[in-house]
């Protein structure tokens, strides 16, 4: 098929929940959150390669176990973005993933939003950006937060973003076990579950900001090792904060000291499961972009 035009490169970042609170069960069958989100420098790699043939959309990635047609996010981001703005060509997408599955980290919910804005700067149809957060929506709740770059609160099901334009960079350590948590259990059984003895539940503070996540109760229930996990992290001197980041699995620990980062997880393979993964990484305050278009 025939290219035009220079190919651009994107990254799609990851995130993570500084908070999580869940208010309610909708009638909607969603659930009504509260949560404060943080783009982080870990992220995806995306190449976008604008294609003749009319609303083609090719896409591979170099992980054999993303899914490659309409089930992926990316795949379907890219056919709304050409329903609604009724292109005559098509794009190419080269996904290089770096965010693990199954995490709590946005990785297919970033690269769907990522590609909307790669797709709008690729193409230039001047879409006004509540056009864009309604194609974002539809795909996710969690996809609008990653149309604006920036820390923000997000209410509703995730969908209604408030950009926090000044916000420190707060140096990180991930860690993910070996095993993911389906999102759609953890919001199932929240409502029933209870709490586990001698696990920290309670909001955490550090540096004039709250660390809580109601979705630890459920899934702690079933996963004891992340709640082991947990109380680990907090028991290490470098760590002030430890948490689960949105379902899980993966927890994340706020460092006193950046330059820790590696002692730590070379301890936690050690002391807690030598397959842990762990990426050393701080979160990104970013700017909200200008309006893509009018309207």
């Amino acid at each position: 098929m025939g290219e035009r035009a220079d190919p651009i490169e994107l990254r799609a970042p990851a995130k993570i929940n500084l908070s999580f609170r869940i208010l309610r069960r909708r009638e909607d069958s969603f659930h009504e959150i509260e949560t404060l989100m943080a783009p982080l420098s870990l992220a995806d790699e995306i190449t976008l390669q604008r294609l003749e043939a009319s609303g083609s959309v090719e896409f591979s990635c170099d992980d054999p176990t993303v899914p490659a047609g309409d089930d992926n996010l990316v795949v379907r981001a890219a056919r709304a973005f050409f329903a609604a703005t009724g292109r005559g060509e098509g794009v190419r997408i080269e996904l290089r993933k770096r965010i693990p599955h199954g995490a709590g980290l946005g990785g297919g919910s970033s690269d769907a939003a990522t590609v909307l804005l790669g797709l709008h700067r690729l193409f230039e149809p001047k879409l006004p950006r509540e056009k864009l957060v309604e194609l974002a929506a539809a795909l996710g709740s969690d996809v609008p937060f990653f149309l604006y770059e920036s820390v923000a609160f997000c209410r509703g099901r995730g969908e209604l973003v408030e950009p926090v334009p000044a916000f420190p960079a707060l140096p990180l350590l991930l860690l993910k076990p070996p095993f993911g948590v389906p999102t759609p259990w953890a919001y199932s059984r929240w409502r029933d579950s209870q709490e586990l003895s001698g696990i920290r539940y309670t909001p955490q503070q550090w540096e004039g900001l709250t660390f809580a996540n109601d979705l630890e109760r459920p899934v702690f229930e079933k996963h004891l090792f992340l709640a082991h996990m947990k109380t680990w992290l907090l028991a290490q001197p470098e760590i002030a904060v430890a948490l689960m980041s949105g379902s899980g699995s993966t927890m994340f620990a706020v460092l006193r000291d950046k330059a820790a980062a590696e002692a730590v997880g070379a301890r936690a393979r050690v002391e807690l499961d030598p397959e842990i993964w762990t990426c050393a990484c701080e979160t990104r305050a970013g700017t909200p972009p200008p309006s893509t278009g009018r309207g």
